[in-house]
């Protein structure tokens, strides 16, 4: 349907009736001062009697219909579209990933091939961002310092492309988990009172920062921040060196116990993903916990259509004004 966002506007619809009843016509000086007879006068005589009003009558009408469009734009015409609803979960959800240079370790297979932790990770936290439909989401990337990426959002999509265009040694070769828990303390205490949740993934310890990670959990809990903690990386891997092949456990620096007692100060889970299943498990585990649509919101899509009558108003001002110009009306 159609409506007015400024019906009062129509008011003005007979104001220049009014203008031509209250107000004196104006006086014509364009015309000769002497009048030199001639036979011109007596030229149309024989013709078909047509009274000026008759032929001047449509310039009139046509003006009448410019301004009828004129105040019909100025009351701004919108198309109300039919009521939608919008998912709306009550969540403000800040996900914390590491960038560090420990994250080019390649020991994680997608679709068949070797890629770093980084990479495996966007391609299972951008699915994880596309499910949180009606959650706010934020995205903080940290390594020697923490750096708020995105702020929350009803956004997805621009969120994941934040987190796609994500390189390793950005922010730093060391790793900052208590600046980015405190980080992100500090973007969700500044927010309405709603279900406030911390997804932090990394690879290692604690080796940079000014904020110790287990007092910025501290933090957390005072504010009632829930965090989820990931821990990612393989427990062994092959290379290649001198010798020959041999194994090593790719995640020797990280430090599960630290980040299992982040979760637990705060009412969450240390979770353990040393490949890409679960890595992917872990994250549809937390849409389990954290389930989205809670309630539901409608509104109602607005498209506006003042440009038509504007138009059609300018067109028949240039009209008349032509007709003017040249001598037609």
């Amino acid at each position: 349907m159609i409506v007015f966002s400024w019906p009062w506007m129509w008011l003005l619809l007979p104001l220049p009736w009014l203008v031509r009843r209250l107000l004196a016509p104006a006086t014509r000086h364009n015309e000769a001062a002497l009048r030199v007879p001639s036979l011109e006068t007596f030229s149309g005589l024989d013709a078909p009697a047509r009274t000026t009003s008759s032929v001047r009558r449509w310039p009139v009408w046509l003006a009448i219909v410019g301004w009828i469009a004129l105040v019909g734009a100025a009351a701004r015409p919108e198309w109300l579209g039919p009521p939608r609803e919008l998912s709306v979960a009550g969540r403000d959800l800040m996900l914390a990933v590491d960038i560090s240079g420990s994250m080019k370790v390649e020991d994680f297979l997608l679709t068949g091939r070797q890629v770093d932790r980084l990479t495996a990770t966007k391609a299972v936290a951008g699915e994880f961002i596309e499910r949180r439909k009606g959650d706010r989401i934020g995205l903080i990337l940290f390594g020697d310092r923490a750096y708020l990426q995105s702020p929350l959002t009803f956004d997805r999509a621009t969120v994941n492309t934040l987190l796609l265009e994500s390189v390793i040694g950005l922010a730093g070769q060391y790793t900052a988990i208590g600046d980015a828990i405190g980080l992100a303390v500090k973007r969700l205490r500044e927010q309405e009172e709603r279900d406030r949740i911390v997804i932090l993934l990394t690879d290692g310890a604690n080796t940079a920062g000014a904020v110790s990670p287990l007092k910025a959990a501290e933090l957390a809990a005072r504010e009632g921040v829930t965090i989820y903690t990931i821990g990612i990386g393989a427990d062994a891997m092959n290379v290649q060196d001198f010798f020959g092949q041999r194994v090593v456990n790719p995640s020797a620096q990280l430090d599960e116990t630290t980040l299992t007692e982040i979760a637990k100060l705060t009412n969450g889970r240390f979770f353990r993903a040393r490949d890409t299943v679960e890595l992917a498990q872990i994250y549809r585990i937390l849409d389990e916990l954290e389930p989205t649509e809670q309630e539901q919101q409608a509104f109602q899509p607005r498209l506006s259509l003042y440009y038509w009558p504007l138009a059609l108003a300018l067109l028949i001002a240039s009209m008349l004004l032509i007709g003017y110009r040249r001598g037609s009306l």
